[in-house]
């Protein structure tokens, strides 16, 4: 993984930050992530549609998701991948910081398989400012 001063950048946030990161091997379990997470910032659970008897899907135990929110940075989570976004370009707070840290140690690939193949790369990032510092 990169250090956090080589992926920000200096001055001016000109693109909305959006990053997909995945889990391979190991279903996360998103229920305990939900409960640790919910401590520190805003949870949304997904309405997904209830897995019927007539349905033939492969993905039917995929689909359940969570919105999490801090302050500028927001992430949808599943059980086998997280993406990060903004709405808006902006400086990342303390928050965004905690909350994009967490996601990339439980979420630490950046493509789907091992394949080499859809590999995912991170947008540059600045960090606002400390107040008083």
């Amino acid at each position: 993984m990169l250090p956090l001063e080589s992926i920000h950048r200096v001055s001016g946030v000109s693109e909305k930050y959006s990053y997909v990161r995945y889990a391979w091997w190991e279903d996360v379990d998103i229920e305990a992530l939900a409960r640790e997470l919910e401590e520190r910032f805003t949870l949304r659970r997904l309405d997904t549609p209830g897995v019927t008897r007539y349905e033939i899907s492969i993905y039917q135990n995929t689909r359940q998701e969570i919105l999490v929110k801090a302050d500028t940075l927001k992430a949808y989570i599943s059980r086998f991948r997280a993406t990060m976004f903004q709405r808006e370009p902006a400086p990342f707070t303390g928050r965004d910081l905690e909350l994009r840290a967490r996601l990339m140690e439980v979420y630490p690939r950046n493509r789907p398989s091992p394949a080499p193949w859809m590999i995912s790369h991170e947008t540059p990032f600045d960090v606002a400012e400390k107040e008083g510092a």
